[in-house]
């Protein structure tokens, strides 16, 4: 990207902000113009989230949901980055068990919340899981896709300087395939801050995704739903900006062409 395509720093932070400014005009534009007495305008959201931090519901309900995404993208992370390590390190082991990753990767994490709540109940134990579900499938793919994309020469490299096949993977491979397993991480966290959302209308009774269908129930306080989804686009986003910090870290800068 030669120097006069590539944004100035300032142009970073300006367009956004002038993009969001445009949004809430056009947003109370259309609610003033079409005079609708459901769809709330921007400043009854502002007074909505500002009437739900008064009462401590907003801050209480953000933290169940991270704490939910945390505990089920915890671990998926934990159970996936090995899985998918050692399936991309045994092709053959791929092979026999690719069929049945396949099968039940595609299968949506809401499909499960029947088999969830029977398993775990209603509450947080059903939530995790789904999350869990949503998460753990990008993030063993991702693995194996990193690990074979590994050049063969690392891989010769590491056998000349003596390595084990253990050293090999930890210290060569798993180095190599990082970046790619940090876009599936960003990509799985996304999928799962999307999952806890819906679990949370069904099998738990706090959360954002709670407040979505509560709000709607309890006397259709529509300021409230919109409130609620604010919030969470807002939190998706700041999530996905902290992933993408992850590319300034000089082990893995190398893998990603700029650092938008």
């Amino acid at each position: 990207m030669n120097a006069l395509s590539a944004p100035r720093k300032w142009e970073r932070f300006l367009w956004p902000v002038v993009a969001s400014a445009l949004f809430l005009v056009m947003w109370d534009y259309a609610v003033v113009h079409t005079a609708t007495k459901v769809f709330p305008s921007p400043l009854m959201v502002e007074q909505g989230i500002a009437e739900l931090s008064r009462k401590g519901v907003l801050w209480a309900y953000i933290g169940d949901s991270l704490r939910r995404v945390a505990l089920g993208f915890g671990a998926a992370v934990a159970v996936g980055v090995p899985i998918g390590l050692t399936l991309g390190w045994y092709p053959a082991v791929n092979q026999v068990v690719n069929p049945v990753l396949q099968m039940l990767r595609p299968i949506s994490p809401i499909a499960w919340i029947p088999v969830a709540i029977l398993l775990f109940g209603v509450g947080d134990g059903t939530a995790v899981f789904l999350i869990f579900l949503a998460a753990v499938f990008p993030i063993v793919v991702a693995c194996i896709s990193g690990v074979a994309t590994v050049p063969a020469i690392y891989r010769r490299a590491g056998r000349n300087f003596g390595l084990s096949a253990p050293q090999l993977l930890l210290r060569v491979v798993f180095p190599a395939a990082l970046p790619q397993i940090i876009v599936g991480l960003r990509l799985a966290l996304g999928i799962a801050w999307l999952v806890v959302v819906a679990a949370e209308m069904i099998a738990v009774d706090s959360g954002l995704g709670y407040l979505v269908i509560d709000a709607r129930n309890s006397g259709k306080r529509y300021d409230l739903v919109v409130a609620a989804m604010l919030m969470i686009g807002l939190i998706g986003l700041v999530l996905d900006l902290g992933f993408r910090s992850l590319r300034k870290i000089r082990s893995v800068r190398w893998g990603f062409r700029d650092e938008s």
